[in-house]
């Protein structure tokens, strides 16, 4: 039962189980244990390390083991349980804890291929990351998150910790993680092996470059990317869509891409324009193009009987097959030639590459070709009711053991396919991700989310946690999606707030359902107007100011794309992230950093003409609209008129004449 070293890691095998520790890139270490064989092709988010010359295992004569590795080291036990260290203090980062008292197995492999692992719980630990949940908490401490994917919740298990720790559960199965005040365990429900990777660092910057090294660096953002996007459900036709375009460019107002929603298309599976709504898609996109405007469009999972690619995917076993026998099914609305009616649709397989391939080959042919930029991953969970998905079964393995690969495969077929026909910047907006999404150009969303001040506050929490779980390129529907009437003055002052948010997001997209709209899911749905002239004559100059603004600022947001790509540092980030010594910045969860030199500091309340601002010590910052320069390390209360939200820059940096 002891220790030995082999290619440069740690192994212990037992009767019960084997257990394998091993550099996994610098100052990282990944774990794998199984009751069999360690399967080295198991489906998860790392990529192939780089080398660890410099790591150290050892093993002694009492049965214990060390493996020192850059910034982390581990001390394994006689009987398994593994402690990590940073390596230069000594410090305790994180420790395995049994979860039977009585039993020395740290790791848990029941028959039905569950599998659980549990470590110590610290007080005044903070815990990010984990992907996007709408819970409205920074620090998820004492939260139980499922690892599920669905509308609005993106399960990515990664978790920073302010110990000084990031921890990738890298398994796909579905499960959860308990952040409990007495243990931290995660669970999966299929998979039967536990492998999870730890990284220690000195500060989040590390900890976040260590994590994107291991899974995967972000590409660069497309230049047009950084622009203003609009949008809306949805532009039912190929004039109305124009029409949108032309007038952004008659009022002079700055537009870089516009989107396409569903039902463009005849069939779901037929992943092409009806050409009777879309009748010249290519004279469409270099209209666009003339005019400085890029098109993304809708694509979905769903695949139509009758539909071009039903029929070929079928027989070629491209669709989810259901446990229960035949294909996976869920009744959506179908065009028929314009009437929607229910009918049992399948899915494409995102885990088969003969699938990804046969998608790509008609989003290239019927999209790409005709000058489409970017592609809209809509509904990308899949989103199946949770009773019907459990029974999936996919090429990777049934539901239990790899859903949650299912994002992350679908975008990796659309990134691979863009890099093949020359595009270096792979860009895809997509409802759902996974680990390591950010390698395949993810642009993420929030989903289809409320429209109210509670949840726009939720939305600023949000967003933080996906950055500190590696995804760089987040945005929301600004306004909300559900409803949101432009003639209500209340709504339009949350239109208002919610736009000057998404003037200093990563992404700037425009989006909803308003009133009136047609509630029936039909070739004929749409909401109601939805631009930034559509809220009236008070709204209207404040919009068009932060559309000048978000122009002014797409430079600095070039250098923050450099700085992502390089290092996976997002964007949008909490205040701990460039001032970890100041305690007060670990608490602050409703301001954010766009980058080093810009403090944002959102309103969602409704009324509030002011709001409190922490600014971080560390630095001396500056107040535009004023000129005053604040020393860090303190609060103000800030002035919040309609005009504009509390922004400050840090004093030295050369964006504070932006806001002249």
């Amino acid at each position: 039962m002891s220790y030995t070293i082999r290619a440069g890691a740690l192994e212990r095998h037992t009767a019960a189980e084997i257990l394998r520790i091993e550099p996994w890139g610098p100052d990282a270490v990944r774990v794998r244990a199984s009751s069999g064989t360690i399967d080295p092709t198991a489906p998860g988010a790392l990529e192939n390390p780089a080398p660890c010359p410099h790591a150290e295992p050892s093993v002694s004569d009492d049965g214990r083991a060390r493996l020192v590795n850059g910034r982390i080291a581990v001390e394994a036990s006689a009987d398994g349980r593994l402690r990590f260290h940073h390596a230069a203090s000594g410090r305790e980062l994180l420790a395995e804890r049994s979860p039977h008292a009585h039993h020395g197995a740290v790791r848990v492999h029941a028959a039905d291929g569950r599998t659980e692992q549990s470590f110590q719980a610290y007080d005044g630990e903070r815990l990010h990351g984990l992907g996007q949940h709408l819970h409205g908490r920074l620090d998820q401490k004492g939260c139980v998150i499922d690892l599920v994917q669905a509308n609005t919740v993106v399960a990515v298990p990664f978790l920073h910790s302010s110990r000084g720790y990031g921890l990738l559960w890298n398994n796909p199965a579905t499960g959860r993680v308990e952040l409990g005040a007495d243990a931290t365990r995660w669970t999966a429900d299929g998979g039967g092996r536990i492998d999870y990777w730890i990284t220690a660092g000195d500060t989040p910057a590390q900890i976040l470059d260590s994590y994107t090294r291991a899974t995967g660096r972000p590409p660069l953002l497309p230049e047009w990317a950084s622009g203003f996007w609009q949008s809306k459900l949805r532009y039912r036709t190929q004039d109305e869509l124009l029409a949108v375009a032309r007038e952004y460019k008659k009022r002079g107002l700055p537009l870089s891409g516009i989107v396409c929603d569903f039902f463009h298309w005849p069939r779901m599976g037929d992943w092409r324009f009806e050409k009777s709504e879309w009748p010249d898609p290519a004279a469409m996109t270099k209209e666009l193009s003339d005019l400085g405007v890029k098109l993304a469009v809708s694509v979905w999972p769903t695949v139509e009987p009758g539909s071009d690619a039903y029929d070929g995917m079928r027989s070629a076993g491209h669709l989810v097959r259901d446990a229960g026998g035949g294909l996976l099914s869920f009744p959506w609305p179908s065009r028929y030639s314009g009437e929607a009616r229910i009918h049992p649709m399948a899915y494409y397989d995102a885990t088969h590459p003969g699938a990804r391939a046969a998608l790509w080959q008609r989003l290239n042919d019927n999209y790409r070709s005709a000058g489409v930029a970017c592609f809209w991953l809509d509904a990308c969970e899949p989103d199946v009711p949770p009773g019907i998905a459990e029974r999936a079964v996919y090429a990777a393995g049934p539901a239990a053991e790899a859903a949650n690969l299912y994002p992350l495969e679908h975008i990796r077929g659309v990134a691979e396919g863009l890099r093949a026909a020359g595009e270096d910047r792979p860009l895809s907006l997509v409802r759902s991700a996974w680990a390591g999404s950010q390698r395949y150009g993810a642009l993420l969303w929030s989903g289809d989310t409320p429209t109210t001040f509670d949840s726009l506050g939720r939305q600023i929490r949000a967003g933080l946690n996906v950055a500190m779980s590696g995804i760089p390129w987040w945005n929301t529907d600004i306004g909300g999606f559900f409803g949101g009437d432009p003639d209500d003055p209340a709504y339009r002052e949350l239109l208002i707030r919610w736009f000057q948010y998404g003037t200093f997001s990563p992404v700037m997209r425009l989006h909803g359902d308003r009133e009136p709209n047609f509630p029936a899911f039909s070739a004929d749905m749409t909401g109601g107007p939805n631009e930034v002239w559509s809220y009236g004559e008070q709204a209207y100059p404040i919009l068009r100011d932060h559309l000048l603004l978000r122009e002014r600022l797409r430079p600095y947001l070039r250098r923050l794309s450099e700085d992502a790509h390089r290092t996976g540092a997002p964007p949008m980030r909490p205040l701990f992230f460039d001032f970890p010594e100041d305690e007060r910045a670990w608490e602050v969860d409703d301001q954010f950093l766009l980058g080093p030199d810009l403090l944002v500091a959102p309103v969602y309340e409704a009324g509030a003409r002011a709001r409190r601002v922490y600014l971080p010590a560390g630095a001396r910052w500056l107040e535009p609209v004023t000129g005053r320069a604040l020393e860090g390390g303190s609060a103000l209360d800030a002035e919040a008129p309609l005009e504009r939200l509390p922004v400050f820059v840090r004093e030295g940096a050369d964006v504070a004449d932006l806001f002249g």
